[in-house]
């Protein structure tokens, strides 16, 4: 099994960022790391290899070098994605059907998600004795679908149609008769009583299938490519290295989409933490751990916005970037992205050392642009830090495209970094 199809494979049966997260898992367990639990001394040792999970949905693996450490080398990416988030209270039964109450988790495209067959994942909270366990759930089978108006009843809808999330977008679950239904559903999903369930996290996504197309198969496409490209290539590559000088670190945040402003995103204490008590364990005082984070390099990774082809007059001339064509590494004067001259020599040296290509994006002046978690996770360690991704089409939407040749390229990129 090739990159691609090992990476396509990850992102079907990762439809959540507590699937994705509990992949990693199973991934760095298979390679020799050691589960490592915040609630617990940590013991650490040099060559060791070791993971942290947080809230379920974000993990940090690193590994230790034979001869301790004088810094860190980091690849941090997230592992959400836009969707539709079901709320606490979700069923809404009427005469003649059963809609399910949603709400936007995200910047997604929202007209992509309609008139397809959707199904639901997440997490669920369920009663073990007098205690609170978690059980994750995908009932892997398309169950709900969010129809469009037909034209006759929106005639605007051509021309640049406003949806309304309260009442457009709400899904379809059955008829009368499905009233109570969906709730059973995930229990037996789960192996769980339904009275059991005390609480949930529940998403829809969309079951297509990943497809690998175009002329010479140069594009892939697939549901969750920004960013568990990025994060998949830094886990792939982490356990395919080994720490020399500095700890290798991977991490993979939750919650970028909405901002990293939780306990599991890049805008908590979940990397300083991680750093400090390894650099603790490993005997090394507080002033050296400080100097440790100076003197560390981050690697940011979340996709950048591959030129359309439709609508090229979109894109900066001079800063575009093209499927296919290499790592991009992303420019910003006000500092959506963190990349400055030096960040941006220094991983152009990594990727000439690993025969990787470049590109350099840039979006045009008059468009603001998005933003990612280098900035936000630099303000907790602070570090030189370069912002980078892989060009993509249809970013946020349900289904996005990317190049068949930039996922080698950033493994090779980010092995480079590390060996």
């Amino acid at each position: 099994m090739d990159r691609l199809e090992q990476f396509l494979n990850f992102a079907e049966q990762a439809p959540t960022a507590f699937h994705a997260a509990a992949g990693f898992r199973e991934m760095l367990r298979g390679k020799g790391f050691t589960e490592l639990n915040e609630t617990d001394p940590w013991l650490v040792d040099t060559g060791g290899r070791y993971y942290v999970m947080r809230n379920d949905s974000a993990v940090i693996a690193f590994e230790v070098p034979e001869t301790g450490f004088s810094s860190f080398r980091i690849a941090a990416a997230h592992g959400d994605s836009p969707a539709f988030k079901l709320k606490e209270h979700f069923e809404d039964a009427g005469e003649s059907y059963v809609r399910l109450n949603v709400e936007k988790y995200g910047g997604m495209i929202m007209s992509s998600w309609l008139d397809r067959p959707l199904s639901v994942a997440g997490r669920l909270a369920v009663r073990e004795g007098d205690g609170v366990g978690v059980r994750l759930v995908n009932l892997d089978r398309d169950a709900v679908l969010i129809p469009n108006l037909p034209i006759h009843f929106n005639r605007e809808v051509n021309d640049g149609y406003k949806y309304d999330p309260q009442t457009d977008l709400l899904p379809l679950y059955g008829d009368q008769d499905a009233k109570g239904g969906l709730m059973k559903e995930i229990a037996e999903a789960a192996g769980v009583r339904e009275d059991d369930i005390l609480g949930h996290d529940l998403f829809l996504y969309s079951r297509e299938r990943a497809s690998v197309w175009g002329a010479g198969d140069a594009f892939f496409s697939c549901a969750r490519i920004d960013d568990l490209e990025c994060a998949w290539a830094a886990m792939t590559a982490l356990t395919e290295s080994a720490a020399r000088e500095a700890v290798n670190v991977c991490a993979v945040f939750d919650n970028e989409e909405v901002g990293s402003s939780t306990r599991q995103g890049a805008d908590s204490s979940f990397l300083y933490d991680t750093l400090t008590r390894t650099g603790f364990a490993l005997g090394a005082s507080d002033g050296e751990i400080r100097a440790a984070i100076a003197g560390s390099f981050m690697v940011s990774a979340d996709n950048a916005h591959a030129v359309h082809p439709n609508r090229p007059e979109k894109y900066d001339r001079q800063n575009r970037v093209y499927m296919n064509k290499g790592v991009v590494i992303k420019h910003n004067a006000n500092q959506k992205y963190t990349t400055d001259a030096v960040s941006s020599a220094r991983f152009t040296l990594i990727c000439e050392q690993a025969g990787v290509p470049v590109q350099h994006f840039a979006n045009r002046s008059d468009l603001p642009g998005g933003s990612t978690l280098g900035n936000i996770s630099n303000t907790h360690v602070s570090m030189d830090t370069v912002d980078i991704g892989l060009a993509q089409l249809a970013m946020h939407s349900v289904c996005e495209t990317a190049g068949t040749k930039d996922l080698e390229y950033l493994i090779k990129a980010l092995k480079a970094l590390w060996n």
